[in-house]
């Protein structure tokens, strides 16, 4: 299927230069050359500038409240464990509103794949200063600079037992579409941290063309060496940080969706039990 099967046909409105379009590219040419069909994707996006990305994705699509796109993938998952579901969300819709349910997905190694469009900052609300925004850095909310450290997302869900992580850059669709084919064809939870620009309200695009470079190789052969990646300051790896196999939150929950004392069972006679309210 070609990437044009994915394509909505409406116009993106993000601001010229945004980081999302790279994002937006990277998925379709991405679930084109995993040869998915539109019905068997599911997208769901959060509040925040990202969340316009359903509008322009052709794919089954729910538009969630603001950090509630993870709970909502997650019973979608459980529904219908054939479908492949990928959560949009922004740095602050996952990491402020959303981080629990984020990590708590993480814990449970449920099988959704999570796009996080981080610009570090609030875009959409004129530019506060958010969860990833650098410390110094002036926003709309910190005129004198930023005086909280940021989060380091990567850190974060690795200790909640992620069992794939990873960081991309939006200015790199081509590597951005592997790291998302991967995660899709991972087995279990999924995260992709993708660091963007916003134009607008933090142009974070000339320190990322500086700081970022590819990691080689399958990523990090250790949980140790994974944490060493997520500690690195001076430059920015971007590429699988680490992956692990452990059973799927769905493959631990099938018991609840055909309870074994139901199988093969025959139906119940209600006939007598109907007649006493009829």
């Amino acid at each position: 299927m070609a990437e044009r099967a994915f394509d909505t046909g409406r116009r993106p409105q993000w601001c010229p230069g945004c980081g999302n379009y790279g994002i937006l590219a990277a998925v379709r040419l991405a679930l084109a050359e995993l040869g998915l069909r539109r019905e068997e994707v599911v997208a769901v996006s959060g509040i925040g500038c990202h969340g316009r990305i359903t509008e322009y994705l052709d794919v089954n699509a729910f538009h969630a409240i603001h950090g509630r796109a993870v709970p909502v993938a997650e019973g979608v998952k459980l529904a219908n464990p054939g479908l492949t579901v990928l959560v949009h969300t922004g740095d602050g819709d996952a990491y402020s509103i959303g981080l629990s349910h984020l990590l708590h997905a993480a814990r449970r190694n449920a099988d959704i794949k999570v796009i996080v469009h981080d610009n570090m900052v609030y875009a959409l609300t004129a530019g506060q200063a958010g969860p990833t925004t650098p410390r110094g850095v002036r926003t709309r909310s910190t005129p004198a600079g930023n005086t909280e450290e940021p989060f380091n997302p990567i850190l974060l869900l690795l200790a909640s037992g992620a069992t794939f992580v990873a960081r991309g850059f939006s200015d790199d669709v081509q590597h951005l579409k592997e790291l998302i084919k991967r995660a899709v064809r991972h087995r279990g939870f999924a995260v992709i941290d993708v660091l963007q620009p916003c134009p607008t309200f933090y142009d974070s695009r000339p320190l990322l063309r500086e700081k970022v470079y590819r990691l080689s190789g399958r990523g990090a052969s250790s949980l140790r060496e994974a944490l060493e990646l997520a500690l690195e300051a001076d430059r920015i790896p971007i590429g699988v940080i680490y992956e692990a196999e452990r059973p799927t939150f769905e493959e631990s929950f099938a018991h609840a969706r055909v309870p074994p004392a139901l199988r093969g069972a025959a139906k119940p006679d209600l006939s007598g039990l109907l007649a006493r309210f009829l």
